[in-house]
């Protein structure tokens, strides 16, 4: 009985695989494989309908036989639209059509009095700047100095108040007044023109016509440097410059340099030709806040050649050094 059913598993099996392989040689029925050099002919026929040439050989093709130039000349390109136009579509939407009716003029954002927008660099402001207020302490005795800056303008054009001075006991030693007219030339340099006063306590007052340049120098330096011409032929030249050392963001170290040039002497006030002064030192400032920031500092200040002369001769010192503490505010 088991060798039965075996044989009856066996013929099953043969019965299946035969009928697998009629069904897959049905399928494939009428399907020939092309001859040898068959894909080539439609090739050679296509080539040869162009020029009414044959080839000589099923591998060979006359190329200098086919007329290459006139293989485009079917082809109609003259509908097609290229982009060259040059007016827009008729669909193109307004570039000024997008705010929905509203104008400067009109609507519930309307500015009635303002003809056209005002960008960042037209708007008018100012500021007020106490650069040093501080007092000032020598062998000789103290007083105060201060040395203030004020403008108001645009990105622009500025109008530039400055003043420098000293008070001794009560009164106003020299002092030194300017109103420029300032004006941007690069985007870290003005220029600047407009009039000098000179005035203080027993002794002759001085006007000048001033004009010259405030920056920002390569490195950080902020330089002044301003010419003056005043009456009966005189001249002056004043270069002042600073830098700012942040040691962190509150404490400021500042050195600065001062040296004042004249052109003729003036007996008068006492002043030589040539290099007449120069002040230098260094100033130590905390900043409680960019508006307000106490500082304390040492500045030695020298006279030179015939102004030196004369300040011995009134019985001063050439050359003294300064002990300052004093404020620095910014409005």
């Amino acid at each position: 009985m088991t060798l039965t059913r075996y044989s009856t598993q066996i013929l099953a099996l043969a019965l299946a695989s035969a009928s697998m392989n009629a069904a897959l040689a049905q399928s494939h029925e009428g399907h020939t494989a092309p001859a040898a050099g068959s894909a080539s002919q439609p090739a050679l026929t296509t080539m040869d309908s162009m020029d009414g040439g044959t080839a000589s050989t099923a591998g060979s093709i006359d190329h200098g036989a086919m007329n290459h130039a006139g293989m485009n000349d079917g082809m109609d390109m003259g509908g097609m639209d290229m982009g060259s136009s040059s007016t827009a579509p008729a669909d193109a939407r307004d570039p000024h059509g997008y705010s929905n009716g509203y104008t400067l003029n009109t609507g519930p954002y309307a500015q009635k009095d303002t003809s056209a927008l005002m960008m960042s660099d037209m708007h008018s402001f100012g500021s007020f700047l106490i650069d040093r207020l501080e007092h000032v302490h020598t062998r000789d005795g103290n007083s105060i100095a201060y040395d203030t800056q004020g403008w108001i303008g645009n990105s622009y054009d500025k109008f530039y108040i400055k003043a420098e001075g000293d008070i001794e006991q009560g009164r106003v030693g020299d002092s030194r007044t300017e109103l420029l007219w300032s004006h941007a030339i690069t985007p870290y340099w003005d220029s600047q023109l407009g009039l000098r006063v000179d005035v203080g306590s027993n002794r002759p007052g001085r006007n000048w016509l001033a004009f010259g340049v405030q920056g920002l120098a390569p490195y950080w330096f902020e330089v002044e440097a301003t010419g003056y011409v005043g009456e009966q032929g005189r001249t002056a030249l004043r270069v002042a410059a600073e830098y700012e050392v942040l040691l962190t963001q509150r404490w400021i170290l500042q050195p600065r340099v001062e040296a004042n040039l004249y052109g003729k002497e003036d007996s008068e006030l006492g002043i030589g030709r040539g290099l007449s002064s120069a002040a230098y030192g260094v100033r130590l400032r905390y900043e409680f806040s960019r508006q307000l920031a106490p500082y304390v500092g040492i500045e030695r200040s020298q006279n030179f050649g015939r102004t030196a002369t004369y300040v011995r001769g009134a019985g001063g010192n050439a050359g003294e050094t300064r002990l300052v503490a004093g404020v620095r505010v910014l409005f």
